[in-house]
């Protein structure tokens, strides 16, 4: 597999255990979803679709065990509008990075259920590319890519004290970013 994420990351994630496997993903799925949940709140069709992501990214950081119905969380962000392919594609901006949010969230919760490396790589993958793509759209670069490496390499450093707040803060970050890009 053909990836962004850093040597150091994917030979951690191939050498270590479910657990941190799972931790990896909690923490890429918390920044990445503030993209999805902020940027389709107040749809009045899409309540159920946030309560999803919302429940599916705090029982991720319960990572000492896989979700015992990650597989149905699966199938049904597969139904989101997000992951539906159109002849049309996301042309978008809010789309776009909603569509991130939610790719983010499905990659990591295949990787809980299945503790597998390559799941875990996927997800690590579509937040580099996301941070890229914002990178690449706002002046100067923010380095919201640069920052995503860090993240995922502290994540499998040993020490995930205060990762949680840090994700939390990162995707806080991410969401206002998106929010300058939107027209008004």
């Amino acid at each position: 597999m053909d990836t962004l994420v850093e040597a150091s990351v994917v030979e951690a994630l191939r050498t270590g255990d479910g657990e941190a496997v799972r931790l990896y993903v909690a923490a890429c799925a918390e920044r990445a979803a503030p993209l999805f949940i902020g940027l389709r709140a107040g749809m009045p069709d899409r309540a159920a679709d946030l309560d999803l992501c919302v429940e599916s990214v705090r029982d991720l950081w319960f990572a000492g065990r896989a979700l015992p119905d990650a597989a149905e969380r699966v199938r049904a962000l597969e139904g989101f509008p997000e992951l539906r392919s159109c002849e049309e594609g996301i042309a978008d901006v809010a789309g776009t990075y909603a569509l991130f949010g939610v790719l983010v969230l499905r990659h990591a919760l295949l990787a809980n259920a299945s503790a597998d490396a390559d799941h875990a790589l996927s997800c690590g993958h579509v937040a580099l590319t996301a941070m890229g793509l914002l990178d690449g759209n706002l002046a100067g670069g923010a380095g919201f890519r640069a920052e995503e490496r860090a993240l995922q390499a502290r994540s499998l450093s040993g020490d995930a004290a205060g990762l949680w707040e840090a994700s939390v803060a990162s995707g806080r970050e991410r969401f206002r970013a998106v929010l300058g890009r939107l027209p008004r």
